[in-house]
């Protein structure tokens, strides 16, 4: 069996969450590469995006911020021959972990519109919990591209001390939509047609409703940019993104896309920065309307990363840029992963140049 097709499960205790309620035992759904050393410090945890799981590890995969299959894995950049790799699917997600879809044990239905607010530290709460009844006890590194860039910064800020490397792609610490996504999803999903039938259990109900937000994040993405190199003609292209986003929304809970989007909102981190020890990678993409050139120059700017290492992608796909133009910061990363933390040099350039550097 391909271990990227195994997921394990992990039930811990129950999680009190920022809001003060108490998420009775959340599961965390996950998958290993690798294996873990003795000292139980050889892991590194990889972290997916706001829509996707731990098919970010499987090319090919229908991941919004693109595969990280040329990044993680044996004999790739984030190497699971050296590193124990841990890619879990987040609280409140649609693969496996403690969502919105879940029963809660107390009603002994699904939880729906009662799951409980979550924030990203809630989130990393829960994957901590994971990585103890692992036997983990010190991170490489933190890893992962979009919300999974959300999450690595906050592992970096609250456990500082297990963190030795960061690695923050095609993301930033701090959400910089603007307020009220959140609800405008759950108003589109509440005036669709299908909304009643869904909750009274069809789950087919929002199925076209899902298809259309999905085809729009990916265009917003650089959907068009990433797929025509294997669809050159613009009808075949759209074909292959209608298909990509109803092979989604058939399998993604749609209040989970409430769920997490409420928990984005309310992530920032600029003014707790400084708790950070480790070295940061950080890196965008030339084309990204959603965490732009711009954005990564406030980044950039701000006093407490002024030791980081910031790379700007010159790569025409959009957020999918970390993974469908893996090659472009492959070097970099391996370089960051095989240097001692103490001994990383920041960088600032573009990731081209460095490679042709190194």
């Amino acid at each position: 069996m391909n271990p990227h097709d195994t997921l394990h499960y992990h039930t811990g205790p129950d999680l009190l969450l920022a809001s003060g309620a108490r998420l009775a035992a959340p599961t965390t759904a996950y998958r290993t590469m690798g294996t873990l050393n003795a000292a139980g410090d050889n892991a590194v945890l990889v972290l997916h995006g706001y829509t996707t799981g731990p098919a970010m590890l499987d090319a090919d995969a229908n991941v919004a911020e693109g595969s990280w299959s040329e990044l993680v894995g044996p004999g790739m950049p984030i190497d699971s021959d050296r590193y124990f790799v841990v890619c879990p699917n987040m609280l409140g997600s649609s693969y496996g972990s403690t969502g919105p879809a879940s029963i809660d044990p107390a009603s002994g239905r699904p939880y729906g519109l009662a799951f409980p607010d979550l924030t990203v530290a809630d989130i990393v709460a829960a994957q901590k919990q994971l990585l103890d009844a692992l036997g983990v006890r010190r991170l490489a590194a933190v890893a992962g591209p979009s919300f999974g860039a959300y999450q690595a910064f906050q592992w970096a800020v609250s456990y500082p001390d297990l963190v030795e490397r960061v690695v923050a792609a095609v993301g930033a610490p701090w959400h910089p939509g603007a307020p009220g996504a959140a609800r405008a999803i759950l108003s589109t999903l509440e005036a669709d047609p299908g909304w009643d039938a869904w909750r009274a259990g069809d789950r087919d109900a929002l199925l076209d409703c899902l298809t259309t937000m999905r085809s729009a994040t990916l265009a917003r993405y650089g959907v068009d940019a990433e797929l025509s190199p294997r669809f050159p003609e613009a009808e075949v292209r759209a074909r292959e993104v209608a298909r990509l986003a109803r092979e989604w929304a058939s399998s993604f809970d749609p209040l989970s896309l409430v769920v997490l989007m409420a928990a984005a909102e309310t992530f920032d981190l600029r003014d707790r920065l400084d708790a950070i020890r480790a070295p940061v990678l950080y890196v965008v993409s030339r084309t990204d309307e959603v965490f732009s050139p711009a954005l990564a120059r406030e980044v950039a700017a701000l006093p407490a990363a002024r030791d980081w290492s910031c790379l700007v992608l010159d790569s025409d796909k959009g957020h999918f840029a970390s993974g469908a133009d893996a090659g472009l910061w492959a070097g970099v990363l391996r370089h960051f992963m095989d240097t001692e933390p103490a001994a990383w040099a920041p960088l600032r350039t573009s990731a081209t140049d460095v490679e042709v550097a190194a």
